[in-house]
């Protein structure tokens, strides 16, 4: 049993986050348009009792041609969500290079005023040029002063939530509508943002949005040590994530936090079956719709260099050490990490990245997989986990219905929410005024 009750956000992407998800007969393609399929997803995680549902976000449009990557604008989407449930938390992506602090912070306070407090801003970067030139940028900053301005956005972002005291509001119809005293400016000069403040809306009732991280590289890991009050990794296998846990528990540490109330989350894929062998004839089905020449590109994007003309059936050729790449370094390091365990030809690891990236991934019975949950959680390797369903709606209802069941049974999963905000879910108290992150 886990000495902690464990955490689970569901990821939602798409058809699902196998890339070929969306071409199965049965996909609902034809609804990633829709509002109501994103608050059914919602309405089943709400169900099975998760912290969270989170949307990562990108600012290009990809390769239309090899399936959904973005379709609704994710804050837009949230703010439906938020009325059509009641308890689970919202998370969204939002870029610290393509906002600003005021923007941001603005939109957030308002989905957090809208939903009762259930809303996370997960904080990220960015990565590509095809994003940086969608935003009057040539190419994407470099990576230092990618979160070098990211640092300072979040800075900015919790002193505007912090503009406003808890008691500011005196709604006097003879008098005040606030009182002036305790609406403060910013009045910050800094390398990349200029803010007056204080922000327009008043302070949300989780004081401010609950921070989200999932940075790999150093200056990531650091970030993440300062601010995040839950974290996002990538991590293939057990020792991978066990590394990565102990890594960034012991900076949370060394930033004067408790690394106990900050929860780590490496992605989770999951196929199910009653037997095993129904859940990997359920992975190979779909691994056998991904055309070979899109699972390619895919892995190009993710190693940066052009792979379309690799053998098939060869060992994977020698890629540059994580010390030498320059592009996103959690998803590389995972890609170095399969080829260091598995020793795989080129179409084998297209099929572990297939669904997910590299992320862990468990496939067997609910109680198979359940046991391999309260093994990472037990043995340094997670506090939960981020839920990436291969297939929507089918793999997060039958995690939502199977797998569940078993870890209520068995005792480290709630039975019942005790809280409605997401800081209550996640166990965080919420911070009082000009309090760190």
């Amino acid at each position: 049993m886990a000495a902690r009750q464990l955490h689970f956000n569901a990821f939602l992407f798409g058809c699902g986050h196998h890339s070929a998800a969306w071409r199965r007969p049965q996909s609902p393609i034809e609804h990633l348009g829709d509002i109501e399929f994103y608050e059914r997803l919602a309405g089943t995680a709400e169900r099975g009792l998760f912290d969270a549902v989170f949307f990562a976000d990108g600012h290009s449009a990809g390769d239309p041609g090899a399936g959904p990557l973005w379709h609704l604008e994710p804050l837009t989407a949230l703010s439906a969500m938020a009325r059509a449930t009641s308890r689970i938390g919202l998370v969204s992506t939002v870029s610290a290079t393509f906002h600003t602090p005021f923007h941001a912070a603005r939109m957030l306070a308002s989905l957090d005023h809208i939903s009762a407090g259930r809303i996370g801003w997960n904080v990220v970067t960015s990565m590509f040029d095809a994003e940086a030139r969608n935003h009057g940028l040539a190419a994407m900053p470099g990576h230092q002063e990618r979160y070098d301005r990211a640092a300072e956005f979040i800075d900015v972002a919790l002193r505007l939530w912090d503009s406003w005291t808890d008691d500011a509001l005196v709604l006097d119809r003879q008098g005040y509508y606030a009182d002036p005293s305790r609406v403060r400016p910013l009045h910050h000069d800094g390398p990349h943002f200029l803010v007056d403040g204080s922000l327009n809306v008043p302070r949300s009732p989780q004081g401010r949005p609950v921070l989200f991280q999932a940075g790999a590289s150093e200056q990531g890991r650091d970030l993440a040590a300062r601010y995040a009050e839950a974290i996002y990794a990538v991590a293939y296998d057990l020792p991978a994530a066990q590394a990565y846990y102990a890594d960034v528990k012991r900076r949370i540490a060394a930033a004067g936090r408790n690394p106990d109330t900050v929860a780590v989350m490496p992605g989770l894929v999951t196929y199910i079956g009653t037997t095993t062998a129904e859940a990997k004839a359920k992975q190979a089905e779909t691994d056998a719709l991904l055309p070979t020449e899109h699972s390619l590109a895919q892995l190009g994007t993710f190693i940066q260099q052009d792979c379309s003309d690799w053998e098939l059936d060869a060992p994977v050729p020698p890629l540059p050490p994580a010390s030498e790449f320059t592009g996103p370094q959690g998803r590389y390091a995972t890609i170095l990490r399969i080829i260091e365990v598995e020793r795989p030809t080129v179409r084998q690891l297209l099929g572990w990245l297939a669904a997910g990236g590299g992320h862990c991934t468990m496939t067997g019975t609910p109680e198979q997989v359940a046991d391999q949950i309260e093994l990472w959680c037990t043995s340094g390797g997670a506090d939960g986990f981020n839920l990436m369903p291969p297939l929507l709606p089918d793999s997060l209802d039958e995690f939502v219905d199977r797998v569940i069941p078993v870890l209520q049974r068995r005792g480290p999963f709630r039975t019942s929410y005790a809280g409605g905000t997401l800081r209550e879910h996640l166990g965080l108290d919420r911070p009082a005024v000009g309090a760190l992150a």
